[in-house]
């Protein structure tokens, strides 16, 4: 490809972009990615610590035991289907079928990725709390706390900072996952950046601008991973 050819690609990507108004919809779309990621993760979390707890209770009556069966159904069921499968059953199978037709696309896109977030935070908050020292539940409950105190203030808490980087990799593939929200019409990145090539049918600009911005957006988040990190480490020194 020749130099003279990437000139007229860019200044086809600049026409769309600037004088177009293709910029409005790519502020879009980038708020849009960041948000829903966020929200989901947020989800994920408070979703996946309750079926932690669930599954790591050492004696289970008969309604925690049921509890557990559907815990794993709800994980199998999200970690067995793709993502996209996931947004479309959510959008137009299930959502309509108990009666909730009035959400935006945005909002569906946070539900159903902070489900699906919770099936793999479950496991990794599992794995965190399995890892805290079983001499903290016997300090816990030895000081007098019940069984669910220890848990919640003492374990749990421990298990989030032993497992920040796998919730900050979690993080992550939420923000790249999010390239399949335009399946619902959900105005993300990859749409924004689509609908630019659509409009003078050339998307090698379009999309090599848009795989820079995802690459950025990881950068931020890994250096903010890696400062959230250090400043625990510190803490534990004092």
């Amino acid at each position: 490809m020749s130099f003279q050819s990437l000139v007229n690609k860019w200044t086809l990507f600049m026409d769309a972009f600037l004088n177009k108004g293709g910029y409005k919809e790519v502020l879009t779309g980038l708020k849009n990615t960041v948000l829903i990621a966020v929200v989901s993760l947020m989800i994920g979390i408070v979703i996946g610590t309750l079926i932690a707890a669930v599954e790591v209770q050492p004696q289970k009556g008969k309604i925690l035991k049921i509890v557990d069966k559907i815990c794993t159904v709800y994980v199998a069921f999200f970690r067995g289907t793709p993502m996209v499968v996931q947004l479309l059953l959510g959008y137009f199978v299930f959502l309509p079928l108990i009666g909730v037709n009035n959400l935006s696309s945005v909002a569906v896109a946070m539900i159903i990725m902070g489900l699906n977030s919770g099936a793999y935070v479950s496991e990794i908050m599992r794995s965190g709390i399995l890892s805290v020292d079983i001499g903290q539940m016997e300090a816990g409950r030895s000081l007098g706390l019940n069984y669910k105190t220890t848990m919640w203030k003492i374990i749990i808490p421990q298990a989030v900072k032993n497992i920040l980087p796998t919730l900050g990799n979690e993080f992550i593939s939420l923000i790249k996952e999010t390239s399949v929200v335009s399946f619902i019409g959900a105005v993300d990145l990859y749409k924004a950046f689509r609908s630019i090539g659509s409009s003078n049918y050339e998307y090698m600009m379009p999309f090599l601008i848009m795989a820079v911005i995802y690459i950025i957006i990881i950068l931020l988040i890994t250096f903010a991973l890696k400062m959230m990190e250090r400043g625990l480490r510190a803490s534990d020194k004092r």
